[in-house]
């Protein structure tokens, strides 16, 4: 079970990682119809899963957030802020039974809200691969700009992709 909300969306709330969701997010990491999306082409065990959450949990800066429903898990929601320049990189992943409900175009926005109101960042970028349309979509709903494309970038399920990057400036950003 998460612990208490950090961050309300409509339709999501979005909690801390704790140690005992590490299952979970094994779990999804591992998924053949997600780990290609993240750029990750070896399994993740428990005990990377435990490092990676022992060196989070050790950041001041960047934020690490599951996206629960009813609270329950269906994903994860990260940003990694440079506080230098004033932007934070968003990544994301959704189990696949959540997919189509809304839950990561919410957790997208909700995030982006709190970079902007809580942090005051002056932009938002995150990237998608031209061959995930969901990805891209959640970022233009959300109001995110594409600002380019890199060609052949990527290599996801035996071929060479185009990873597209999007950013979304603060005076750009709808509440609604």
């Amino acid at each position: 079970m998460p612990g208490p909300p950090f961050l309300h969306g409509e339709t999501v709330t979005l909690n801390p990682v704790d140690e005992e969701d590490l299952p979970f997010v094994q779990r999804v990491v591992n998924d053949p119809e997600v780990w290609q999306s993240l750029g990750s082409a070896t399994p993740k065990t428990m005990k990377q899963e435990e490092e990676w959450y022992e060196q989070v949990s050790q950041e001041e800066t960047d934020v690490h957030l599951l996206i629960c429903v009813d609270g329950d898990p269906v994903g994860t929601v990260g940003m990694h802020v440079n506080e230098t320049w004033g932007t934070g990189e968003l990544g994301y992943m959704v189990a696949p039974e959540a997919w189509g409900e809304g839950y990561c175009t919410d957790a997208v926005r909700t995030i982006s809200r709190y970079a902007f109101d809580e942090r005051r960042l002056d932009k938002v970028v995150a990237e998608a691969y031209a061959t995930n349309p969901g990805s891209r979509r959640v970022l233009e709903k959300v109001g995110f700009q594409r600002e380019g494309v890199h060609r052949q970038e990527a290599f996801v399920g035996g071929e060479r992709v185009d990873l597209c990057h999007f950013g979304l400036l603060a005076d750009e950003f709808d509440q609604d």
